[in-house]
């Protein structure tokens, strides 16, 4: 432990030094983050290069390590080829932050960097290979499915860190809390080359949050919080090479709570509201907390105790017992669904309206459809005017339309059902479908008409104005070919 307690306070003291002087430099160079009206809220231009600080302080303590002359400096050291290969890929996907927080990247290109880091972890043996059920079961994956969910996963987590870097210390902070519980995780799992890593990590981050915090005078930039979300992704799949997969992934994923949640809420509203997926936006969980009234610094701390909450169901999940799980996962959903309630989406609103009125119009719906698609049967049937008049009497039997009428031009009669014409007729909507014979001819008209006022139409408007309207003008023309009939029989 006292390795970890130096390796921690070596890499705080070392981020603390390095900021005020990476701050400097990303003035100098123009690394800055300048406010505008949409998604950046801060009142003045901030470098941004916050995760080259991180970075640097987190490989000093590193290489600290193999002078510490004890176990842990013999497992470092054994343990170093894989070390390496899962930093190397973290390196590249820092570089690559470095160079969007001074060019810029389009979310495809994003994208494509971070897959090509993730195949690597994946070549190296970072990967989820098979699955294990808390209620029983183990499953070897496929390669081909090993690979998709490896990079998947890698994506996701990278991504999500990213998309909470939205107001300051948000991001950093919840870092902090994923990597204790990897820390925590890596130490009661008997992996220690993991732990040093985290603990390393974990003091950068904190000695960074010290000018991170609100009023922050630097930003992660994309370097860091790219940086900072791969590092947690890599830490993960390397912790699950021992033990289950089920416990291994679980955790992390039940520890990245807040940024796991930030990321699929975007994506789901996003897709409800018909924006582009990989857009960003002011509709992140910190923006609607601040559009709800609370401060930066508010939002923040209130974010943390989510986090630390995550994190401490996480940790519940080293508890080997089926039900634990289940009940963590539970709580979480709960929690999540209750949670996303109170932050008023307009997107979720809308969604659970529709979800609510379907389930209460799902009745009324099939009635309705029945009664048409019966109405239409009996018209198949029916060869003259009085069986026509029988058949769409049925309307009598729905609520769908307050006057259903029915006009037939060859015996100038009209048919009336479900009482009179609407006395106010600017307060309806009327539809009024012509019925046409086979050579286009007119027959006749069917009249529908609704009041503004009343339920919402739950009926088909296919079965009503194709097959109802089709059957009852083969009725007709049947109806008129029988009369044409009769009437020649008698002039015969």
């Amino acid at each position: 432990m006292r390795t970890y307690l130096v390796l921690f306070i070596v890499s705080s003291l070392s981020a603390l030094a390095l900021t005020p002087t990476v701050r400097r430099k990303a003035r100098e160079w123009g690394a800055l983050a300048i406010p505008d009206d949409g998604r950046h809220i801060h009142a003045a231009p901030t470098p941004r290069l916050g995760g080259i600080a991180i970075f640097l302080a987190f490989l000093l303590s590193l290489s600290l390590v193999p002078l510490a002359g004890n176990l842990l400096g013999e497992i470092f050291a054994s343990n170093l080829p894989r070390i390496v290969a899962l930093l190397i890929p973290a390196a590249f996907i820092f570089a690559f932050g470095i160079y969007d927080d001074f060019r810029g990247a389009s979310a495809p290109v994003k994208l494509l960097f971070q897959a090509i880091a993730a195949t690597s972890l994946f070549g190296s043996g970072f990967r989820i290979d098979h699955l294990s059920s808390p209620l029983g079961g183990y499953w070897e994956l496929p390669m081909v499915v090993s690979f998709l969910l490896t990079t998947f996963w890698v994506i996701l987590i990278t991504n999500a860190f990213n998309l909470i870097d939205g107001i300051d210390g948000l991001a950093a902070g919840a870092s902090i809390f994923a990597l204790l519980s990897i820390l925590v995780f890596s130490i009661a799992q008997g992996n220690p080359e993991i732990s040093l890593l985290s603990v390393s990590l974990l003091g950068a981050v904190l000695g960074f949050l010290r000018y991170n915090f609100n009023p922050a005078t630097i930003f992660l930039g994309d370097s860091g919080s790219l940086f900072l979300g791969f590092m947690a992704a890599a830490l993960s799949l390397a912790g699950s090479q021992k033990g289950s997969t089920m416990v291994a992934i679980a955790i992390p994923l039940v520890s990245f709570g807040l940024p796991v949640t930030e990321a699929g809420l975007s994506l789901l509203r996003r897709f409800l509201s018909g924006a582009p997926l990989l857009a960003g936006d002011r509709g992140h969980i910190h923006h609607r907390l601040l559009d709800r009234g609370l401060t930066q610094r508010q939002a923040a701390i209130v974010l943390y105790g989510v986090c630390a909450l995550f994190s401490l169901f996480g940790l519940m999940l080293l508890n080997p017992q089926r039900n634990i799980g289940a009940l963590v996962f539970f709580i979480i959903g709960v929690g999540v669904i209750i949670g996303v309630q109170h932050l008023r989406y307009p997107e979720f609103a809308e969604f659970g309206q529709q979800i609510r009125r379907g389930f209460h119009l799902r009745r009324r719906t099939l009635t309705t459809n029945i009664h048409l698609r019966r109405i239409t049967a009996d018209l198949q049937q029916a060869n003259n005017s009085e069986e026509i008049v029988a058949a769409l009497s049925r309307f009598e039997l729905l609520d769908e339309f307050e006057s259903v009428s029915l006009e037939i031009f060859a015996s100038n009669t009209r048919h009336r059902w479900r009482g009179s014409s609407l006395a106010e007729p600017d307060l309806a909507w009327q539809i009024s479908i012509p019925l046409l014979g086979e050579d286009s001819a007119p027959l006749g008209r069917m009249v529908f008409e609704r009041d503004l006022r009343l339920k919402t139409q739950t009926g088909d408007p296919t079965l009503l104005c194709e097959n109802l309207a089709r059957e009852v003008a083969h009725s007709l023309e049947r109806f008129k070919a029988s009369r044409s009939g009769h009437n020649g029989s008698e002039a015969g």
